[in-house]
């Protein structure tokens, strides 16, 4: 029971964190991440322990520390990869990809698409992980929002099949996808196409509460307006 409990614990704070690094609460983000390893440990259960670990990466890549955060997310993954199921793997490389492409590292960003690629299983999620879900088009948009950093012109049709493969229940990831969009069209010189997922990804961004999103995404909006002559 203690064990059960302490699994409990470990994603209830994980996700805390994470709803901390929304609204750009960074400092209680660590701390939630912090119990939610603690509670991990007690468990006993090394993939919730790899994901909670995995997710802290985030709250640095927000500081502004994504040398920190790739280093961190090379670690979990090497410290975990024979004990945790493929599925959890590929998230671990496709987060590593996420904190490269912030670094500005397109070298490692690509090897760890590839890598998550190389791993992902059928299906869209594990039942024993019921905190994790990824599939083809969870990579296709996780590709797009890394390699767009990268002017690579390829991104727009992976984030159109990203966008596509969306069901309409994931607000936040629905933002986030028209927001990668928007920057890759706009990086590709199409500014007016760019403009209404810019205005939708505003929309669901403030829907959601997401003030990470929306610092984005008002910053991108900017630079439409100014690529328009407006």
């Amino acid at each position: 029971m203690r064990a059960e409990l302490a699994h409990l614990l470990a994603e209830t704070a994980s996700l805390a964190g994470w709803q901390a690094i929304n609204t750009l609460a960074l400092n209680d983000a660590w701390h939630h991440y912090e119990h939610a390893k603690a509670a991990a440990y007690e468990a006993d259960d090394p993939a919730v322990l790899a994901y909670v670990s995995g997710e802290q990466a985030y709250v640095l890549m927000e500081l502004g520390r994504p040398a920190e955060a790739t280093e961190l997310l090379q670690h979990v993954h090497a410290q975990h990869h024979d004990r945790v199921p493929a599925r959890l793997r590929t998230w671990l490389s496709a987060a590593e990809a996420e904190a490269a492409a912030v670094l500005g590292d397109e070298t490692t960003c690509r090897r760890a698409l590839d890598q998550a690629v190389s791993l992902l299983p059928d299906g869209d999620a594990d039942p024993n992980m019921p905190y994790l879900a990824i599939n083809t088009h969870h990579l296709a948009r996780w590709r797009g929002n890394c390699l767009v950093r990268f002017g690579d012109p390829a991104t727009v049709e992976d984030l159109r099949s990203a966008l596509a493969g969306m069901d309409g229940t994931y607000n936040r990831a629905e933002s986030g996808v028209r927001c990668d969009l928007g920057h890759a069209l706009l990086a590709v010189g199409d500014p007016e196409a760019a403009q209404p997922h810019i205005h939708r990804a505003q929309h669901l961004a403030t829907m959601t509460g997401s003030r990470r999103q929306r610092h984005r995404i008002d910053e991108l909006a900017r630079a439409v307006n100014r690529a328009l002559g407006r």
